[in-house]
Parts: C-alpha cells; sequence; structure tokens
C-alpha cells in the first residue's frame, strides 16, 4: 500500500467518500515564474479535497491507507484567483513517497476543520497558518498566534500584506 500514486488516491477517495474530491481548476501564477510552468496556470496531479471533508479525508488516509504520518501544513496564497490552497502532506512509516490533500478557501474568512482533535501533530501547524494567513480551524482546542503578538493586526505572509513599513517600530517614542 505505501506506494499509491496520486491518482490512485484521488480515485479510491472518489470511490470510498462521494462528493468529497473535487475538480481542480487551473491557478494563475503572476507573473509566471522563470522555472516551472510557463504558461501562467498550473494544476498538479494531488488530490482537491471538498474543504468541509477534509478531516474525513485525513481519517481516512491515516486508517484505512496507513498514511499515519503528516508531515506538515502549508498554505499557499492565490492572490489573483482569490484563493487560499492548503496542503496536507502525508507518509506511509512503510516508505514510499508522500501523498497531499489539498483544500482551497477563499480568502475573506477562510476556514477549516481542525485535524488537531484527532492528529495531534496538526496542533502547530495549524496555529501556524492561522497566525501567518489567517485561516481558522474550526474545533481547534488552542487556535491563538504562535509566531506575532496578539495585538498584532494582519496576516504577514498573505501576498497582499504591506511589505515596507511598520506601524510598529517607533510607536513609543
Amino acid at each position: 500500500m505505501p506506494h499509491l500514486r496520486a491518482e490512485d488516491l484521488r480515485e479510491m477517495l472518489g470511490r470510498d467518500l462521494p462528493g468529497a474530491v473535487q475538480d481542480p481548476s487551473p491557478l494563475q501564477i503572476v507573473p509566471p515564474p522563470s522555472h516551472g510552468p510557463q504558461h501562467g496556470s498550473f494544476v498538479t496531479g494531488d488530490a482537491l479535497i471538498d474543504p468541509s471533508r477534509i478531516l474525513e479525508a485525513a481519517l481516512y488516509m491515516r486508517d484505512t491507507l496507513g498514511y499515519t504520518y503528516l508531515s506538515d501544513i502549508a498554505v499557499t496564497d492565490y492572490l489573483t484567483d482569490g484563493l487560499l490552497e492548503v496542503v496536507y502532506r502525508f507518509y506511509h512509516v512503510d516508505g514510499g513517497p508522500s501523498l497531499a490533500l489539498k483544500a482551497r478557501l477563499p480568502r475573506e474568512n477562510p476556514a477549516l476543520p481542525s485535524l488537531t482533535p484527532d492528529w495531534p501533530g496538526a496542533n502547530f501547524h495549524e496555529r501556524e497558518a492561522f497566525d501567518l494567513y489567517g485561516i481558522t480551524f474550526v474545533g481547534h482546542p488552542f487556535l491563538r498566534r504562535i509566531y506575532m503578538w496578539d495585538e498584532f493586526e494582519g496576516f504577514p505572509m498573505r501576498k497582499d500584506f504591506p511589505k515596507q513599513g511598520d506601524k510598529y517600530i517607533g510607536e513609543d517614542e
């Protein structure tokens, strides 16, 4: 089982969790990078999951397929498309390549079910995504900022966050 391909995973999820897998639409890369896809948009082979069903899909990965190691949760901001894409990367303890589940959220009020109650290793990853991108993980037991101070305004990893100036510097002078 540990040598599944992304295509196999999409097929199994589609069969066993009807309605959980979504058809990915190409995302815009503006400006196109000097490496990788040159046409300005791309689609990966990873399983794109309905955000409301991400917990169900993650538990399927663990309990049915044996992908027990959640290595990381990463976020990509697609400002042009108005989306945040959350990527969950899983490994099988017997080896083999990793598999990813992805969920796309609107940039305005993004929210996903938390994996932390069922997968304690997701705790800090979800807090990081909350702190730096503003994603709310519903059901997280302690969803607070992990890097920035509580009074900090905004989400510094979003592409529309101001890159110059800091209203916090010099306020006490």
